[in-house]
Formats: structure tokens, sequence, C-alpha cells
């Protein structure tokens, strides 16, 4: 038996339900690691696909960690998965990482070490004010006259990376360096990686359904919760699909119907992206579930956890 599952996969592949009823059946029963880059904020439940507490039949973590104001980075998450991890494996469980954003599935698995620019420092703080007024492409060409080699591997309407890079230099740290040793793939525990493989017009069908079900739930209301909460205040959170959307239509800049339809669009564009970054990976192991039952898909990852061979 491996040390660690992980369950990675394009969003609607069915992640967290397979994730949820491998915990139940293994011999060491598993724990939740949640490598979601949005469900770490409190309050963002519906649109993040959240399992509410009445559905967590396991322990979860990661998962309601800051609010939604609060300022995040994988750095953070780093911390708060290992120490997940490290409590799961002492009380005798498995640890399984589910979840969708890659950088987090890494940082949580991978032997890779944030430079100090990463830890949260101060700066972060005057940076994400500064880029308020001066804006992306602002902040932007100051990382350029910087540190150009960095600049050139971000895109200009990227802040959030433009922020992280401008936060390493500030530390002496480089943004160029810390993605070249990303490119190495080595993985500090003994970890089985199972990826979730929808055909295309099956996924951006679940997708459809997904998002219908998501509105129908509430989450327009769970969005003008939010904002009266401070949403606005986030780096990140009022950005993420089905809330940046629903954030138009509150304000009344948007209308509903086109809104529905973007975030259904955003999604199957997050679901390509999420597959091309994942089909990168060569320790991956594809199991298709298009089609499969739930107890199909369960008995195949079982097989395959089971035969893992020890590194």
């Amino acid at each position: 038996m491996p040390e660690v599952v992980a369950i990675v996969g394009p969003t609607a592949s069915g992640k967290t339900a397979i994730a949820q009823s491998l915990a139940e059946i293994l011999p060491r029963s598993g724990e939740i690691i949640s490598a979601d880059s949005m469900q770490i904020y409190r309050g963002m439940n519906i649109g993040t696909a959240k399992p509410s507490p009445a559905e967590r039949t396991v322990p979860y973590h990661c998962i309601d960690l800051v609010d939604p104001g609060e300022p995040y980075s994988a750095a953070l998450f780093q911390r708060a998965a290992r120490e997940a991890i490290a409590r799961t494996l002492s009380a005798g469980h498995t640890p399984i990482v589910a979840g969708g954003t890659g950088l987090y599935v890494r940082a949580a698995l991978d032997d890779w070490e944030f430079p100090t620019g990463e830890q949260g420092a101060p700066v972060r703080v005057d940076l994400e004010q500064e880029a308020a007024s001066a804006g992306a492409h602002a902040m932007h060409e100051r990382l350029r006259s910087l540190d150009p080699a960095s600049a050139a591997l971000i895109h200009p309407n990227n802040l959030r990376r433009t922020i992280r890079a401008l936060e390493m230099a500030a530390a002496g740290d480089s943004y160029e360096d810390q993605a070249s040793g990303f490119s190495k793939r080595r993985s500090v525990y003994d970890t089985v990686f199972i990826g979730l493989h929808v055909q295309r017009e099956a996924l951006y069908e679940r997708i459809e359904l997904r998002v219908d079900a998501m509105m129908a739930g509430g989450l327009l209301d769970e969005v003008r919760t939010l904002l009266e909460a401070g949403l606005r205040e986030g780096l990140t959170a009022p950005y993420a699909i089905g809330y940046k959307e629903l954030v138009q239509v509150v304000e009344g800049v948007s209308d509903l119907t086109v809104a529905v339809d973007q975030i259904k669009q955003a999604t199957r564009r997050y679901a390509k992206r999420q597959m091309t970054w994942l089909r990168g990976d060569p320790r991956i192991r594809w199991i298709d579930v298009t089609e499969s039952s739930p107890e199909d898909s369960i008995a195949t990852i079982v097989d395959l956890v089971e035969s893992h061979s020890p590194r």
C-alpha cells in the first residue's frame, strides 16, 4: 500500500465522490485532503462544489481555512496540507489528496520548497493595495524592470502571479528559478496518482448539469451574502468561476441568463486547462470513468492502489 493516494482530474469528473468512497473502504481508512484553491475559503460552498458537513462521511482537511477577503498562497496551503497528511499518517490512516488545482496537488505532495517570498510576508499586502489602484499591467511592468526573465513567464493580465513574483523579488528570490524547480516531479511521499478521465462531450454535459444545479441550489444568494461579508476585498476569491460572473449580476452590470452561460463556458475552459496541466505528469495512472459505474471505478482504483509497488 502507498503512503498517500492522489485522486486528480478535471472539474465535474467526480473526484470528491470517488475519493470519499475510496476512503470508506481502504484497509487503513482514508481521510481526504482537499487540493482545491477555492474550497479553502469559508462561505464559498455551492460554487466550489464543497461537500456539506452532512455529506462528509470521512474526515476532510484543508477546506474552510480562511475568509474570502484574506490573502492566501500555495505556500501556506503546502504547510496546511503536509500537517494534515502527517496527522493522518500518525493516526494510521491513508491520506487521500483530491483536487483539480494542479499547483495545490503538487505543493502538497512534491519535493518542492517555496522560496521565502512565498511565506506570506507583509510586503504582499502592500503589493495588493498598490495593484488595486495601479492595475495589472502597471504591476507587470514593474516586475519586468526588476526581473525580466520572470516577467516573461507571466501573462500581463495574471495579477496573482505578478504579485507573487514581485514579492519573491523583494525577498531576493526568483519566480523563474521556482518555475524551473517545479518541472521536477518527485513526491516526498510514496504516492499513487490516479487520474479520472471523462470524454469531452460527456464532461461538458456534466458541467452544464452541475452549473444548473448550483444555480438551483442558491449560488446567487451565496454570492450576495459573500459580497456583504467583504468578498470584493480578496485578491483571488472574487474572481473564482461562478462568483465573478454573478457579482456582475448582483451589481447590475450583467444579465443572469448571460452570466450563467458565461459560467458554463468558463468552466469548460478551466477543465481544458486542468487536463493540459495533468497530462504533463507521467506519474498519473488514468482511468476512464465516462460510462463506468461508481462501483466499477472504485474497484479499478482499489486494484491500482493494492498493486502499487513501493518506491
